[in-house]
């Protein structure tokens, strides 16, 4: 057996657990040791044998990096989340000056399309909300086609994202190209109608989204369309 392999008996077993506790409690051990730090390697995948500075120097800048690209990542969440607040805002000031269930409708669409140019957008109203005549007949809905079409939106009482059902898809969009959909319920206690947002692309809504601007997005729209209730 020569030198390396005895040295590698050595800390092996219960020994190399003693040591790695010992140096765990005492992290500044080396730093009373700066000559035997020196002497110490550790083995690289890439470079063979490096001293254990160089290979702590290594780490330290993977680290850096990792946490530079995380930083990275967090900023772009961050303006993404600033941009989605900016779009509600200027929703709800467009619906404030809304005059009835019917203006209450078109801005919606009309901002929505705006803001998502490539989203098709619709929005249903429940004939039972009341005010019959002032919703436009291409968008209200009856109570047998909610709960035909839309009964587990409803009762989910949040956003649903994914694919739709080839009736609930041809109802709200018609011939147009949509493979994924998110369906927000509006409602104040009782439905009002849906809103709903397609997209060409499979993916684009699905159902490990986050949903919590789309949750705010029908608490607006459904406040809207409560205000100008008769009953």
């Amino acid at each position: 057996m020569n030198e390396s392999h005895t040295r590698t008996a050595e800390v092996a077993g219960p020994a190399a657990q003693e040591v790695e506790a010992y140096l765990r409690m005492h992290p500044d051990f080396f730093e009373r040791r700066h000559s035997l730090l020196a002497e110490l390697s550790v083995p690289h995948p890439a470079h063979g044998a490096v001293s254990l500075i160089e290979r702590q120097v290594e780490l330290l800048r993977e680290r850096n990096r990792q946490l530079k690209e995380r930083l990275v990542d967090l900023v772009a969440v961050a303006r993404e989340n600033e941009e989605l607040s900016s779009r509600l805002h200027r929703l709800a000031l467009a619906l404030m000056g809304s005059e009835d269930i019917n203006d209450v409708v078109n801005t919606t669409i009309d901002l929505l399309r705006d803001e998502f140019p490539a989203t098709p957008v619709a929005v249903r109203v429940l004939t039972a909300a009341g005010q019959i005549e002032a919703v436009p007949s291409e968008h209200y809905m009856d109570n047998p086609t909610a709960d035909r079409l839309f009964e587990a939106v409803f009762a989910a009482h949040r956003p649903v994202c994914g694919g739709l059902a080839p009736e609930q898809k041809a109802y709200l969009f018609g011939d147009t190209a949509v493979r994924s959909a998110v369906l927000v319920p509006l409602t104040d206690g009782r439905p009002l109608g849906i809103l709903a947002l397609g997209s060409p692309e499979a993916n684009r809504f699905h159902s490990g989204m986050g949903t919590l601007f789309l949750g705010h997005l029908g608490e607006l729209v459904s406040r809207a369309i409560k205000g100008h209730l008769l009953n």
